[in-house]
């Protein structure tokens, strides 16, 4: 069945063991990075580094507050970048998992137009013109195992399983918290089988954090492909 990560905000450190994990298990360099007066490194997502721990500071109700945000690909339900590419030797949705994946043949496509239907602002070119992303371990979780920032992750921030079981902990996480933080929410849990559970504003954790019904409409991109769609296939026909 299709399985869906649970990430709450409200225990998460950030340790970094997650994004350490990732580069760790993938085999990805680290980054030459400079001070930028902030714990948050590297800067940005890139094309080696899948995870992110995002970080930021905000004042709320006269109380200062350090958030932290594991960024990474929300493997979305309804993937825009899948129907951006059109192609799917480039982009596809494993069947068993629900995992969003990504292959080199995404170098030969219109590389920008995949990045600009992500509502999440997640991927990233690589020098060989190819598109990458964190693909849940798939490997790992093929062979029963936990994606490698779950299984690290000391506090229990992360969670992973089968997506109505992440969907029911997440809502009786909240429920818990709504006491303690009233403006707590899931960020589109119904759209994403990465669930986000954020005790504040989630643009005070990332621009990026949650998209709106607007930002997953279809763009023209995905439009065009969906309209191309069946030629191709009439015009494959003929040979």
């Amino acid at each position: 069945m299709a399985k869906a990560f649970f990430i709450d905000t409200t225990v998460c450190t950030a340790c970094r063991g997650c994004q350490v994990a990732c580069k760790q298990w993938k085999g990805l360099p680290a980054e030459k990075t400079v001070n930028r007066g902030s714990f948050q490194n590297p800067e940005d997502l890139s094309f080696t580094t899948l995870k992110l721990v995002r970080m930021s500071e905000a004042e709320i109700e006269n109380k200062l507050h350090w958030l932290f945000f594991p960024d990474q690909c929300r493997h979305c339900i309804e993937p825009p970048c899948l129907e951006a590419a059109g192609e799917p030797k480039a982009i596809y949705k494993d069947k068993a998992t629900g995992a969003v994946l990504y292959t080199k043949v995404t170098k030969e496509l219109d590389t920008e137009s995949i990045i600009e239907s992500c509502p999440y602002n997640i991927p990233r070119k690589g020098p060989d013109g190819s598109l990458s992303k964190c693909d849940m371990c798939i490997d790992r979780v093929s062979n029963g195992l936990l994606p490698a920032c779950v299984k690290a992750c000391p506090t229990g921030a992360m969670s992973f399983g089968e997506y109505k079981d992440m969907r029911f902990w997440a809502q009786a996480r909240l429920s818990e918290l709504k006491h303690k933080y009233p403006k707590a929410a899931l960020l589109n849990p119904d759209k994403t089988r990465v669930i986000y559970l954020v005790a504040f504003n989630p643009n005070l954790y990332w621009e990026y954090a949650v998209a709106s019904e607007r930002e997953f409409d279809i763009t023209r991109a995905v439009a065009m492909q969906r309209l191309l769609s069946p030629l191709r296939g009439f015009f494959s026909q003929l040979g």
